[in-house]
Order: structure tokens, then C-alpha cells, then sequence
């Protein structure tokens, strides 16, 4: 979703950078709020109000005439008619929000997974193979990079190397006999990195991943042993503006 970076990352990176948590949290009540306006303006909210307390009214009858199934059964159907009404007219405003929230959730989740790498930081970078190959692996860093465990090793399904980096950009290599892949580090005292895993085609080398940590915006705080992530956070923090919203603006 790089393409929404020049419009979005002016706006919010300066966000992520102060706290992800408070950034989470503008994020679902502006989506919130898209959602909402959207629903408002592209339903009959007299015909919306109408189908719901028919659904209200079908359900108080229902809890009157459970001795009567015949009785029961006909305000089954009406109920389950004016349900499919009150679907069919909430569809409208779900689809025309469906594509730009997909994309803000694409988004998001590029900026919003992981920690990013900090100057002195060790972090571990992992190299995998395709099951032919053998032999020795080599990691080649740059000038700024200082490589914390032995730069070659013996060829396995996967080999990992731990380092630290000064701040900025730096490519790493891995060879491997005839063949060298490089892959991107940014580090940063940002809420940035580069994308964890890259993949090459028609080489013993077949992948090179970032070890980043996940994300956790409370910290080390936890929901009953759950640490959630920017997905949960943004989940929780929808739910609610989103019902508030609904509330104040005397939605149905």
C-alpha cells in the first residue's frame, strides 16, 4: 500500500513516532466516523427506524405466544423479512466504504506490525535455502554494520545471523557458492522499517527475512495476559466509536 504513503505518512507518521497506542486510536475514530457518515447519508433513515421497531415489536409479541407455535411461526416470518429488509439496505453504504477501508487496513498494517530496528540494536537477519543447496553461506555487512556472530556458515534449510547497525540504511548480502542476494535494514529511532521478507526466484537463495519484534502498543501492559496488537487495539477502539457515533447521531 505504498502508494498512500505521500498522503497518509505526513499526516500520521509524526503520530507513530509520539505513541502507535494514540495513533491506533485517531485511526479507528476517523474510520469510525468515515463509516458512519457514509451509513447516514446513503440509507432512509425513517425506513431504517420503521424496520427496527418492527424487529423490536416481532420479538415482544414472540415472548407472548409461545403456546401459540401457529401464531408464532407468522411472526417468525415477518421478522425474518423485515431482517433481510433492514440487511438489503445496509449493504449500499458497506460497499462504498469496503475499498478504501481495505486499504487503510493494508495501510496500517505496513506501519503498524512491527518494532522498528534502533541504532546499537541487536537484531537477527535469516537466510533461507531451497533444499539443493549446499555448502557454505556468507553474510557480507556495510560500513555501520557489525556483525555479532560468524559470517559464514554451513548451508542448512535456514541460517540466521545476529548484528547491530548504526542509523540509517544499510544492505546486507548473503552468498552462497556462485549466487548473492542483498536485502535492506533500515534503522531508526522511527516507527519505520523495510518490508521483513524478500523472496528471489531462480537462486539457492530463496528468501532473506528481518527478525523485527512484533508491535505491542500498550507495552508490557496486558488484557488478562493479552497483548494486543495494532489489529486487536483497532478492533476495540471501533467497536466503541462506532457505537457512540451511532448513539449521538441517532442512527438505526
Amino acid at each position: 500500500m505504498s502508494f498512500l504513503d505521500p498522503v497518509l505518512n505526513p499526516v500520521f507518521q509524526p503520530l507513530f513516532n509520539v505513541s502507535p497506542f494514540w495513533a491506533i486510536v485517531v485511526l479507528a475514530l476517523l474510520i469510525s466516523l468515515l463509516m458512519t457518515l457514509v451509513y447516514k447519508f446513503f440509507t432512509n433513515q425513517a425506513e431504517m427506524k420503521r424496520l427496527r421497531d418492527q424487529q423490536r415489536e416481532s420479538q415482544d409479541k414472540m415472548k407472548t405466544l409461545r403456546d401459540k407455535p401457529d401464531e408464532m411461526l407468522k411472526i417468525q416470518k415477518e421478522q425474518m423479512h423485515a431482517n433481510l429488509e433492514y440487511m438489503k439496505k445496509s449493504f449500499k453504504p458497506t460497499l462504498i466504504t469496503m475499498i478504501p477501508v481495505f486499504l487503510l487496513f493494508g495501510w496500517m498494517a505496513t506501519h503498524l506490525s512491527y518494532e522498528p530496528i534502533f541504532p546499537g540494536e541487536e537484531y537477527t537477519v535469516t537466510a533461507f535455502f531451497l533444499p539443493t543447496a549446499s555448502g557454505k553461506a556468507e553474510l557480507i555487512v556495510d560500513e555501520g554494520t557489525t556483525l555479532l556472530s560468524e559470517a559464514v556458515r554451513e548451508v542448512s534449510s535456514s541460517v540466521a545471523w545476529t548484528m547491530k547497525s548504526t542509523a540509517g540504511e544499510h544492505n546486507l548480502a548473503v552468498k552462497s557458492g556462485n549466487v548473492t542476494q542483498t536485502k535492506k535494514v533500515l534503522v531508526t529511532t522511527e516507527l519505520k522499517y523495510e518490508s521483513p521478507l524478500s523472496g528471489y526466484e531462480d537462486s539457492s537463495v530463496s528468501q532473506i527475512r528481518i527478525d523485527y519484534k512484533k508491535l505491542k502498543p500498550l507495552g508490557s501492559f496486558s488484557i488478562f495476559g493479552w497483548k494486543p496488537g495494532w489489529l486487536g487495539l483497532y478492533v476495540i477502539f471501533s467497536i466503541v466509536f462506532s457505537m457512540a457515533l451511532r448513539k449521538g447521531l441517532k442512527l438505526y
